[in-house]
């Protein structure tokens, strides 16, 4: 059965609102899966001998899966991906993935600005891996 999503009403939104919290648990399978969707075939994502051979600190979640995991706190509280007009991050650090463990990214959608006139919301989005953030200046612009 399929349910209807129930839109915000921008009369009800105010800056500084959260609007949402997930936490992504970022696997080595999440990668292996996440290059086969994407063809980003980089070493660095799967092998820790070549990460720590470029200096790396170990092997790294691919920027867009990261960046992909992050807006969805914004495409979940708006209900559809279609929805989303605009998106922008940028990379500040990796998120290393642990062998047995995985990394833990955890998101928060916070309301930055509201565009009435437009019917939009700017949701930004804070992406922190191991108390550090990974995103700056992450904002996605939702219209409603």
């Amino acid at each position: 059965m399929m349910t209807m999503h129930t839109l915000p009403k921008l009369i009800e939104l105010e800056v500084g609102q959260v609007i949402g919290a997930t936490e992504f648990l970022l696997t080595r399978d999440s990668l292996v899966r996440y290059a086969g969707a994407s063809g980003d075939f980089n070493q660095i994502h799967y092998r820790d001998d070549v990460a720590a051979a470029v200096g790396l600190p170990g092997v790294l979640a691919h920027g867009m899966l990261t960046m992909g995991a992050a807006v969805q706190v914004a495409v979940d509280w708006v209900g559809d991906a279609g929805r989303v007009i605009d998106y922008q991050v940028r990379f500040t650090k990796p998120v290393v993935v642990h062998p047995t463990d995985g990394a833990v990214l955890i998101v928060t959608g916070t309301i930055g600005a509201i565009d009435a006139e437009a019917n939009t919301v700017r949701i930004d989005l804070e992406a922190v891996f191991e108390d550090a953030k990974v995103l700056g200046k992450a904002q996605a612009v939702v219209r409603l």
